[in-house]
């Protein structure tokens, strides 16, 4: 039986969910064994194929060139995956959204601006279908890993809807805010193994918002911490400004 032919694309992103593909170690030779990679620019000399049994596209749609590449690959590809934050929630691209795009346009190329023609952050599901999605800034590697088993076996994967919180529990990391700084584990949603606060830092929101977030119970954290709103949210919108309904 033929392996699935897999290929993997880079719209507005700093590559660094694939790299950590790259850096999967022995890992990658387990799944290279399961699939035949037909395109991969980071790793790969040039190749193309007519279509794709699965397209990884990593980073958010900033402008109509890259929102034309990415419908011929969505045509083109049998299933398609929304790899790492930039492309499952527009990541940090999407704090440009916060700004008149001219003048961002002016701020970064100077008088030349209009050569390099812009457009609001878009993550991938705005502009085409998505079959599965990969969170999180970069891509962590065990949940690449079991989507990839989800997407071989044919079956569904649904990014978990709990906060990171739980993780830490598990995890029996000392909570953030006890330690004094503000962390978007709360309202985060979980997947990551707590990743970040694993390593002594705060969880950022890069793998977007659960859907149904404790309000009443994050409203006790706040007040006891003497967080305002306002910090929140501009904590959050470093990864979620495109989120759906928000400008």
């Amino acid at each position: 039986m033929a392996k699935p032919k897999v290929a993997f694309f880079d719209l507005s992103c700093c590559e660094g969910c694939q790299l950590q593909l790259a850096n999967m170690g022995e890992t990658l030779l387990d799944v290279l064994g399961l699939v035949d990679v037909v395109e991969f620019r980071e790793v790969m000399s040039e190749k193309w194929a007519e279509t794709y049994d699965v397209a990884f596209v990593e980073g958010s749609v900033t402008d109509a060139h890259a929102e034309e590449r990415l419908k011929k690959i969505r045509e083109r590809a049998k299933v398609l995956v929304a790899f790492g934050a930039c492309a499952a929630t527009g990541g940090v691209n999407g704090m440009k959204n916060s700004f008149d795009l001219e003048e961002i346009g002016k701020y970064v190329y100077g008088a030349d601006y209009k050569s390099f023609p812009t457009a609001k952050t878009r993550p991938l599901h705005q502009v085409v279908k998505v079959d599965y999605t990969i969170n999180n800034c970069p891509a962590y590697i065990p949940e690449l890993v079991e989507v990839l088993k989800h997407i071989l076996k044919g079956m569904p994967y649904a990014v978990p809807d709990h906060p990171v919180c739980v993780e830490c529990k598990f995890n029996e990391n000392v909570c953030m805010y006890e330690r004094g700084v503000t962390c978007m584990g709360p309202v985060t949603r979980a997947g990551c193994n707590s990743w970040c606060v694993n390593n002594n830092n705060v969880c950022y929101g890069c793998r977007g918002m659960v859907s149904n977030p404790r309000e009443n119970a994050a409203k006790d954290v706040m007040a006891k911490y003497k967080i305002t709103p306002a910090m929140i949210a501009a904590k959050m919108d470093m990864y979620n400004k495109c989120r759906e309904g928000k400008e």
